[in-house]
């Protein structure tokens, strides 16, 4: 277990590493969501490096032990992905060797970053190719700066109550009370000018449409959506019907947070795909 921060492009990023890279299946590299960190990752951390994979967590910018600049500029898609790659070279990690793995914000971010042809795969969670329609677009854009606005003043704590109520994650309140205080520890452990500049950064306003590049994209994919939470079912469709290599799970019993929401059914499906992948 080894857990670090490394200068990456000028910032210092934590990092969660499991398992050596020498002699290792393959390698995972797992993206959070928005207001998580790689803390969000314990149980499949553990779970993919005890099956002999060489398993890498980063904090995305502005979350965790990163830094969170003040220019929301820094916090862009192109420099996410321009930030993962550097990452991944410093840990030795070679073009064609790794799965992607990515969550919501970190599905979107991990979208993007499979285009530079570095991953050998690439895994989805309740996550989308952004907003196809411009207005659409915009608006978002609207309501996320007004939303980092509103973390600035009023602070993460009052933030992560409203973010815990919206309906994308009602589903959550079927955990134990025990895992949903644990969750919602890992969220408050961030920085309002980190969340607040991520949204203004690489918020999905802020995000280019990939619907029109996705049939380009002729790796393995695997696309996960929790059966309660339909809108993501139904963008998780749609882009399998467009994506050459597209193998789409429906997990039963489970909405947004697929990984939080039942971790067996997902840790599962991620071991399984990678294992197939390597044939």
């Amino acid at each position: 277990m080894s857990s670090k921060r490394l200068l990456v492009n000028g910032v210092y990023m934590g990092v969660e590493e499991r398992g050596e890279a020498e002699g290792a299946q393959g390698t995972l590299v797992l993206l959070h969501g928005f207001t998580g960190s790689s803390a969000s990752w314990d149980t499949l951390l553990n779970e993919v490096a005890g099956m002999g994979w060489h398993v890498i967590a980063p904090d995305m910018l502005g979350h965790g032990a990163s830094n969170a600049p003040a220019e929301p500029e820094r916090y862009s898609i192109e420099h996410c992905q321009s930030d993962l790659l550097a990452l991944l070279q410093q840990l030795a990690v070679k073009p064609g060797e790794a799965i992607l793995l990515g969550y919501s914000m970190g599905g979107r971010i991990a979208l993007y970053s499979a285009f530079s042809h570095y991953f050998r795969a690439l895994i989805l969670e309740s996550a989308s190719p952004g907003l196809a329609d411009p207005q659409e677009r915009a608006l978002r854009r609207k309501n996320d700066r007004a939303l980092a606005e509103r973390i600035e003043r009023e602070g993460v704590e009052a933030f992560i109550n409203y973010w815990e109520k919206l309906p994308l994650f009602a589903s959550q309140s079927n955990l134990p009370a025990e895992q949903w205080e644990a969750q919602r520890r890992k969220r408050l452990n961030n920085r309002a000018q980190g969340l607040a500049n991520s949204l203004r950064g690489v918020g999905t306003g802020e995000q280019p449409a990939l619907h029109e590049r996705l049939a380009d994209l002729n790796i393995p994919v695997l696309l996960l959506a929790g059966e309660l939470d339909t809108k993501f079912c139904r963008i998780a469709q749609e882009m399998a019907a467009q994506l050459p290599q597209a193998e789409l799970q429906i997990v039963p019993g489970a909405g947004h947070t697929i990984h939080l929401e039942q971790s067996k059914q997902f840790g599962q499906a991620v071991c399984t795909f990678c294992t197939t992948v390597l044939r």
